[in-house]
């Protein structure tokens, strides 16, 4: 695990083969890889400026914009190139085609996720596609919510656990099925059923995935997912 801060971060080279780095950021820093966010509007491109002009919520905006030049930095630390020269493109969605699927480097080369949850933000990149997902730990009325769309055998985990536990175990599963479903491409269109990512202290295997639950502070579960080679 990498922290980007508010110095200017050191990628090193790409990573190459089934390699993952994976960065983590605060992003109630007013600084992010010495660039001042609320100042960098002019790396991002003009999609990610309209988005952020969108947000209802100065709160939401300011970790949108730090997550986003976060990731212009690292992407362009690893590719050689200035932050707002990174062209980013969505990939065909996998299941009907439409161009709003994974978030990626034109031209291929890199492959990148991002995630946040409150005010914490991972980034993982790869060579090959790769998810990365944290989550805060859920309220007990979401555990109830979500405990009939899960795979048979997560639900059985869940409901067999201990109440005290069920929160951390739910943000444990939640993580590592988010990466695997943003590795895919897929996100959540079609249901949280499949994979079988289980919910005990290491996650079940995934045909043709690497999936590895990372560091992550009090409260929070992370995870990241990695395409294995054919």
């Amino acid at each position: 695990m990498n922290r980007l801060g508010e110095d200017v971060p050191r990628t090193g080279e790409p990573p190459a083969g089934t390699a993952v780095a994976v960065w983590s950021l605060d992003t109630t820093l007013g600084v992010v890889g010495g660039h001042r966010v609320e100042e960098s509007l002019d790396l991002l491109d003009a999609g990610e400026r309209d988005r952020s002009a969108r947000f209802a919520r100065p709160g939401d905006r300011r970790r949108y914009l730090a997550s986003h030049v976060g990731l212009r930095l690292l992407l362009g630390g690893y590719l050689g190139l200035a932050p707002d020269k990174v062209t980013l493109v969505r990939e065909e969605c996998p299941c009907c085609g439409a161009p709003h699927g994974r978030p990626a480097v034109a031209g291929g080369g890199l492959h990148f996720s991002l995630s946040h949850s409150d005010d914490l933000a991972y980034l993982a990149f790869a060579a090959v596609p790769v998810g990365v997902d944290v989550e805060r730990y859920p309220s007990a009325g979401a555990v109830a919510d979500i405990l009939g769309a899960l795979h048979p055998a997560e639900t059985a985990e869940l409901t067999a656990a201990p109440e005290a536990d069920r929160r951390m175990l739910l943000a444990r599963l939640w993580a590592r099925k988010e990466a695997c479903l943003k590795g895919t491409g897929t996100g959540l269109a079609p249901g949280v059923a499949e994979p079988y990512v289980g919910s005990g202290p290491d996650p079940a295997e995934v045909a043709g995935w690497h999936l590895a639950d990372l560091p992550a502070p009090d409260g929070y579960a992370a995870a990241v997912a990695a395409r294995t080679p054919a």
